[in-house]
C-alpha cells in the first residue's frame, strides 16, 4: 500500500515537472525563433528584414531584384525620380550597412523571401493587431495588456523615426542625397514598441497582404512622413510591383 502511494505521488510530481519543462521550452522557442514575437496564433519578426538577412537569401537563391536588374531605384522628390544604382545593397546609392532595413523590394519579392524562410507576409489585419494592440502577458516599457494604442510606440509617436513629429535623433544622415528627410535608421535603433516590436511605426513602409491582385497595403509610414501615416486609422495602397527607397517588410509565421 505504501509503495502504491509513493508511486502515485511520484508520477504526479513527474507529470507537473514535465509540463513545466514543456512550457518553458515552448516559450523559449517562441521568443527565440528567428527573433520573432508571438502575437496570437502567429509569430512576427521583431524588426524589419535587414540587408544582412536579405543578402543570405540572395546568395542562396542567386536572385536579383527588379531594382538591381533595371539599374535604378525610386525616390519621391517633386514626382517619382529614378536613382541610378539604388537598390537593397545600395539603398541611397552608397553601400548599406548590414543592419539597415532592406528596401527597394517589391511585394512579390518580399513574399518570395518570406516563403524561402518558411514564413509569409502578414495580412493587413495581422499587421494592425501586432502593431497597435499589446498582447503580451507581462508587457515591458509600461504598455498595458489588451490596450490598443494610436501609434505603434504608444499613445504618442515619440521615439519613432518619422519626419519632424517624433523627437527622434538617431537616423543615418543621408540628407545630402535627399530632397526631404534624413533617411532610415538601422534596425532596432528606435524606441521599442508595442509587443516588443521595432519600427512598426515610421522608418520604412512595410508590405502587408490584402485581397487585391494589383495593389497591396503598405503599413506604418516611413522616415519621409510625419506621425499621421503611423496612426492606426491610416491606410495606404501601392502597386505590388513598386519598389522604392522607403519600402521594406517583415515576415510572420503561423503557429
Amino acid at each position: 500500500m505504501s509503495i502504491f502511494l509513493f508511486l502515485k505521488k511520484f508520477n504526479k510530481i513527474s507529470y507537473v515537472y514535465i509540463n513545466i519543462i514543456i512550457l518553458l521550452l515552448s516559450n523559449y522557442a517562441f521568443a527565440n525563433e528567428d527573433k520573432m514575437q508571438r502575437i496570437t496564433n502567429f509569430l512576427i519578426d521583431t524588426s524589419e528584414v535587414s540587408i544582412e538577412e536579405f543578402s543570405i537569401f540572395s546568395k542562396n537563391t542567386n536572385y536579383k531584384t527588379e531594382a538591381e536588374v533595371r539599374g535604378w531605384g525610386y525616390v519621391y522628390e517633386y514626382g517619382w525620380v529614378k536613382k541610378k544604382g539604388w537598390n537593397w545593397k545600395y539603398p541611397f546609392g552608397l553601400k548599406g550597412h548590414k543592419n539597415e532595413p532592406a528596401v527597394h523590394i517589391n511585394y512579390d519579392e518580399a513574399v518570395m523571401y518570406c516563403k524561402w524562410n518558411n514564413k509569409r507576409i502578414p495580412t493587413e489585419e495581422e499587421w494592425n493587431y501586432a502593431a497597435y494592440t499589446e498582447t503580451r502577458i507581462e508587457p515591458l516599457d509600461e504598455y498595458v495588456k489588451g490596450k490598443t494604442y494610436d501609434y505603434p510606440v504608444g499613445s504618442l509617436p515619440y521615439g519613432a523615426n518619422c519626419l519632424n513629429d517624433c523627437k527622434f535623433k538617431n537616423q543615418l544622415n543621408y540628407t545630402n542625397l535627399l530632397s526631404r528627410g534624413h533617411g532610415h535608421s538601422k534596425i532596432k535603433k528606435t524606441r521599442r514598441g508595442i509587443n516588443g516590436l521595432y519600427d512598426m511605426g515610421a522608418n520604412v513602409w512595410e508590405w502587408a497582404s490584402i485581397i487585391d491582385n494589383n495593389e497591396k497595403a503598405t503599413k506604418g509610414g516611413s522616415w519621409w512622413y510625419g506621425k499621421d501615416q503611423m496612426h492606426k486609422a491610416h491606410k495606404a495602397r501601392k502597386p505590388k510591383k513598386m519598389s522604392a527607397v522607403y519600402i521594406g517588410f517583415r515576415c510572420v509565421k503561423d503557429l
